[in-house]
């Protein structure tokens, strides 16, 4: 097989070969051939249907538990015991989004009925726990 490289008198050649770029072409037009029907494939399915969107922006459920300098606690501003508190942390826990929990002590109630109250919280097995008022330890 001979190829011609072109007259001898020192000319450019005037043909451009263009096999390379019909090569590549049509490597292009299998690969469109190819994959363009696994992009229009679709499967039909019935999804659930939700409840219509509100407009409003649903914040996350915030609880508080507080204790004031007496060592009364409040769950959400309402007095409660430590069964109590018990029982509406495993019920915060049942959720199917877990709340967080803000924990606010007073600076002057004892550490004991603190750590009561925390150990409750880590038994129950809460792992949202945010400390609200931490600004007012600064001064000791």
């Amino acid at each position: 097989m001979a190829m011609s490289a072109g007259k001898d008198d020192g000319e450019p050649m005037m043909e451009m070969n263009t096999t390379p770029l019909i090569d590549v072409m049509l490597v292009l037009l299998i690969m469109f051939i190819i994959t363009i029907p696994i992009q229009t494939h679709a499967v039909k399915i019935d999804l659930p249907q939700n409840a219509p969107p509100t407009d409003s922006v649903i914040d996350p459920v915030k609880n508080k538990v507080a204790i004031d300098p007496s060592g009364v606690i409040t769950w959400n501003g309402s007095s409660i015991d430590l069964l109590t508190l018990r029982q509406y942390l495993q019920q915060s826990l049942r959720l199917p989004v877990e709340p967080e929990l803000q924990f606010q002590p007073n600076a002057q109630t004892r550490y004991v009925v603190v750590d009561q109250v925390l150990a409750e919280i880590k038994r129950a097995g809460v792992t949202k726990l945010g400390f609200v008022g931490n600004e007012q330890y600064g001064n000791f």
